[in-house]
């Protein structure tokens, strides 16, 4: 099988000892400082998202019978209840893609150690913590996908006036962003049963897991603009 190979008893050293490359502790560090630079490419998109929204809600169009500008902003009926319910539903899927990154780092630590004749970590029955979390995602993405379809029932589309406009924007925007993270937990989840290196699914889990609680905060942050700036 796979050899597995912690420097430093759990994954903190930087190098493998007496080799050049580097170790899993900097390489999980390499990850993380890519995910970061990949998200602050995605918060300044909703920055300049939230700019745009802020001053086209102080712009008017020019009214020939009045002869001066009037606004044509009109605060859309949103579908709150169903919005608080699919933040809930993320706010569980964050806290479940926490635990499942945790346990693949008590994994990761423990490895050196079980790895040793006659050492067992004793008899474990983690709970599917990647797995309720996919579904999770998934309910949240249907979850707004049906707040799109009250508002089109309600006369509200893309096309009704600028507010609508920004709020299938957002939420657009919010959703294939999420989207991404539901692919890397399924991917995540395929490494756990095609049965990849530790290493390997502790790097997936890790990286997948802070992107997920980003896209939480992105997610509150959306909200509380469509909510409370309309």
């Amino acid at each position: 099988g796979d050899i597995i190979r912690f420097p430093g008893g759990g994954g903190d050293g930087d190098r493998n000892p007496g080799e050049g490359a580097p170790g899993y502790g900097d390489i999980l560090r390499r990850y993380r400082l890519g995910l970061a630079v990949g998200l602050a490419s995605v918060v300044m998109l909703f920055v300049s998202f939230t700019s745009a929204y802020v001053v086209r809600q102080g712009l008017g169009t020019w009214d020939p019978r009045t002869g001066g500008y009037i606004s044509d902003w009109q605060a859309i009926p949103l579908p709150t209840v169903l919005l608080v319910l699919n933040t809930l539903i993320l706010l569980v899927s964050s806290f479940t893609i926490e635990k499942a990154r945790r346990h693949a780092a008590r994994q990761a630590a423990l490895a050196p150690v079980t790895a040793m004749p006659g050492i067992s970590a004793g008899v474990e029955k983690p709970m599917p913590w990647l797995a309720i979390t996919v579904v999770l995602g998934f309910g949240f993405l249907l979850g707004q996908a049906l707040a799109w379809r009250q508002l089109q029932l309600g006369g509200v589309h893309i096309s009704t006036g600028p507010a609508s406009s920004f709020f299938y924007v957002l939420t657009g925007a919010h959703g294939i962003h999420l989207a991404g993270g539901v692919l890397a937990l399924l991917y995540a989840a395929a490494t756990s049963l095609l049965r990849k290196p530790l290493e390997t699914r502790r790097l997936v889990v890790d990286v997948t897991a802070w992107y997920w609680h980003v896209m939480l905060l992105l997610w509150l942050y959306v909200f509380a603009l469509l909510e409370f700036a309309k």
